[in-house]
């Protein structure tokens, strides 16, 4: 099988197991999900989707083991299938409009941990073909090498969404040496490493995912429109559970009558199958239904979304006090005529956190000409001082225009 990638051209995937995945319905259900949620209002090219993104990784990092095959890493067939194949299903988790409603449909477990139980349901179905490929995504096969390709700080994931958001949105500030990446890694004491020569390009890629962070993916507005989501559906669910009418689709009618979490799951298996019918299309529509919906908090919260008619997002210097929140709560439900529990729905307060760089994590290493391997943080003047393990906070105040 052959993909035309618009930003890596054509992607060959080999007949057999992994064009089998890219066909399974599991797989499918990925280009029903945009790979940014909402981020089109702001970028309107950006609505390219996970399933596009995952055969970019996968091409990644079918190119990284043919780089270190070169450098002599001895990767055998099956394990090279394993590392594809997690690589392809890593993103089976995700729920709809991206990460802003990642913990709305199912708390206290992770989209990773929920993928893994989807590539396991295929491995039942396939006799156990992704035995090795499950093994290196939960990092339990022997070369550790091989799962942080698909999970570290520097895995084919990152690489591809960099680079494929920074196509689709038009922000240049995203694009980076992917090519020479990968043609500068090896293995050393089973950790992937960096040849020394190959900083500069690491610190462009740090730098770049920063820029991608606060220009894209938290922009005030994106945070906007994902509050005013995340939002709807809480609404969604509290008039469910008054015993109200709230028309949707089955699958997300599901998870609005029932509390799911890590406690739930297990006792209720069919959750799994209803977590893999829900995509975009089923939030997309339920909107526009509760757009006119009786309730005035659910209609206005869907109609602002859908009519790009969004909450403020305003940035603030300090987190706001609860005494001076619920004031602001007061004189907009006073403005709007409803209570002071509805008027919660419209001001919202959010803290947001990112970091360029951890040490404590899959750290990034460097290996040297003497062949001794060190942190990044060691060596790149862009991480001296407090740029490294330093998480950068802002605060954001969203209410009516």
């Amino acid at each position: 099988m052959i993909v035309n990638d618009p930003v890596f051209g054509f992607i060959e995937i080999p007949e057999g197991l992994l064009t089998q995945l890219v066909k399974h319905p599991y797989v499918v259900r990925l280009t029903r999900l945009k790979q940014l949620g909402a981020t089109h209002y702001v970028y309107p090219g950006a609505v390219h989707t996970r399933f596009q993104h995952s055969v970019g990784a996968l091409h990644l990092v079918s190119q990284a083991v043919n780089a270190l095959g070169e450098r002599g890493v001895c990767i055998l067939d099956h394990e090279r299938m394993g590392v594809e194949a997690a690589m392809l299903l890593h993103d089976l988790g995700h729920g709809p409009m991206s990460h802003v409603l990642e913990h709305c449909f199912v708390k206290g477990i992770s989209h990773e941990e929920i993928s893994l139980h989807l590539m396991e349901h295929i491995n039942r179905e396939m006799g156990g073909a992704l035995d090795i490929a499950i093994r290196i995504y939960r990092d339990s096969y022997p070369k550790h090498y091989l799962h942080e390709l698909v999970c570290s700080q520097l895995d084919m994931d990152r690489l591809d969404y960099l680079c494929r958001d920074s196509f689709f949105t038009g922000v240049r500030e995203g694009i980076i040496g992917v090519a020479r990446i990968i043609k500068m890694l090896d293995v050393r004491n089973d950790q992937l490493v960096v040849e020394g020569k190959g900083i500069y390009t690491i610190e462009n890629y740090l730098m770049a995912r920063r820029l991608m962070y606060w220009q894209v993916y938290l922009h005030k507005t994106v945070l906007a429109a994902g509050e005013m989501l995340r939002l709807a559906i809480e609404r969604a669910r509290r008039l469910v559970a008054e015993g109200q009418e709230v028309e949707c689709a089955p699958c997300l009618a599901y998870f609005l009558r029932h509390h799911v979490d890590a406690a739930f799951a297990k006792s209720h298996p069919e959750w799994i199958s209803q977590f893999a019918a829900l995509d975009d299309t089923d939030v997309e529509s339920a909107l526009k239904q509760w757009a006119t919906h009786e309730d005035f908090v659910l209609s206005t919260l869907a109609r602002g979304y859908t009519e790009r008619r969004l909450l403020k997002a305003t940035e603030m210097e300090a987190p706001l006090t609860d005494e001076q929140l619920n004031t602001k709560r007061m004189e907009v439900a006073q403005k709007m005529g409803i209570t002071p529990k509805e008027g919660s729905y419209f001001v919202q307060t959010r803290e947001i956190g990112q970091m360029l760089y951890s040490t404590a994590d899959d750290h990034i290493s460097i290996i040297q000409k003497d062949g001794s391997v060190r942190d990044l943080s060691a060596f790149s003047e862009l991480l001296t001082g407090q740029h490294s393990d330093r998480t950068t906070k802002r605060y954001f105040l969203f209410s009516p225009r």
